[in-house]
């Protein structure tokens, strides 16, 4: 069973952190921008199970990443050695159509204020996490880092996309320009037990999870129903998904995306310098597990591993998005890194952990037709 575990390294990332050498020494000042979402907990859980103490967690409230002053101030204060910047508006399909507006303004914001602080109080390294959806929507597959910028976005969620290559094309130009060490990370479709489980803002397979989990329990779990009676009812519930069902994703453990970061900011500094150096390349690693499946062959998955063996209903009229998004990630492979969760056990996982929590959240909608927005 995973509990927020430590997963292995391998290769030349597992070296032994805290050697100058390699990148952050333990005592190191590390500021992670996020550190409450679903990858900034990841990357905290890792940091303090490796030794890394020396952490600078603001909260939202007490840090707005959208104020520049603020921003400024607390870079000036605290002199953070290296940097994590988790920190983003996130969302499904849903959230990116209803609130365009905010997602590129906020995300813009936040890097550009915390990217250029970090500039001008000398951060050795910086990590900056983008996303697979900067990549165009008909793009070549497994997608490799070149294809940035080759083709149109997808539209469902191009505001978002904009910003995130505005982030890296913003690391880039300071590297070019100042010799900065900023690097870009994209990772995949992410998941975990820190997930965002908003019925109008989370992903497809937090989404899924909590309806199959609310759907099973309004049906199988009334304790007055016999056991054949639940089980009718359970086989008459129904899950509706949006789209076809035939749109491949990627997805990726929240908790293998952290140990990646943390092996690229450790490092020899050879190495480091030689993926942020680039005149012609942007500082872009791609992370993910290189495997798909289809959506609805993870609901297939996910309807397993939660127990609910009714009725899985598409919602055609409702947009796919990208039809196939699979990351080449042979460069960060050779770097020694691999993903180590598989799907499977990740959700499974996650599941337990989580459980309880959709059990609360899903009280006011016992008796409904179930939903869920990919």
């Amino acid at each position: 069973m995973l509990k927020h575990t430590e997963v292995s390294l391998q290769g030349s990332c597992g070296n032994q952190y805290g050697q100058d050498e390699h990148g952050m020494p333990k005592h190191a000042c590390i500021y992670v921008a996020g550190h409450r979402g679903l990858v900034g907990s990841a990357v905290v859980r890792q940091l303090q199970a490796h030794g890394y103490h020396n952490l600078r967690l603001p909260t939202s409230q007490a840090l707005d990443l959208t104020d520049q002053r603020a921003v400024n101030a607390f870079f000036e204060s605290e002199r953070p050695a290296y940097v994590f910047l988790c920190a983003a508006k996130v969302g499904g399909i849903k959230a990116n159509a209803t609130q365009p507006a905010d997602f590129i303004y906020q995300n813009l914001m936040i890097q550009t204020n915390v990217i250029h602080a970090a500039f001008k109080n000398n951060v050795q390294r910086l990590i900056f996490l983008g996303s697979s959806c900067i990549y165009p929507k008909l793009c070549p597959q497994p997608i490799q880092e070149k294809y940035l910028l080759t083709g149109p976005l997808e539209p469902t969620n191009r505001p978002y996309a904009l910003a995130k290559i505005s982030g890296i094309e913003m690391c880039w130009s300071y590297n070019r320009q100042f010799g900065t060490k900023f690097l870009t990370a994209m990772p995949t479709n992410l998941y975990g037990p820190n997930d965002n489980f908003d019925l109008q803002n989370s992903h497809v397979l937090p989404a899924i999870m909590r309806k199959m989990h609310a759907a099973k329990e309004a049906f199988e779990g009334d304790s007055s129903r016999s056991n054949a009676q639940a089980e009718s009812c359970a086989s008459g519930a129904s899950v509706k998904l949006w789209g076809s069902g035939r749109a491949r994703r990627e997805f990726l453990h929240v908790d293998d995306l952290a140990q990646a970061l943390l092996c690229l900011l450790n490092l020899p500094e050879s190495s480091f310098a030689s993926l942020c150096d680039s005149k012609e390349e942007p500082p872009i690693l791609n992370v993910g597990c290189g495997q798909d499946l289809s959506i609805a062959e993870l609901a297939a998955l996910m309807a397993q591993i939660v127990g609910f063996s009714g009725r899985l209903e598409w919602d055609t009229s409702q947009p796919d998005g990208t039809p196939q998004k699979l990351l080449d990630i042979s460069r960060l492979k050779a770097l020694g890194w691999r993903p180590q969760i598989s799907l499977e056990q990740g959700i499974a996982d996650t599941y337990h952990l989580v459980k309880e929590k959709l059990s609360r959240l899903n009280q006011p909608l016992a008796g409904r037709t179930y939903k869920a927005a990919l």
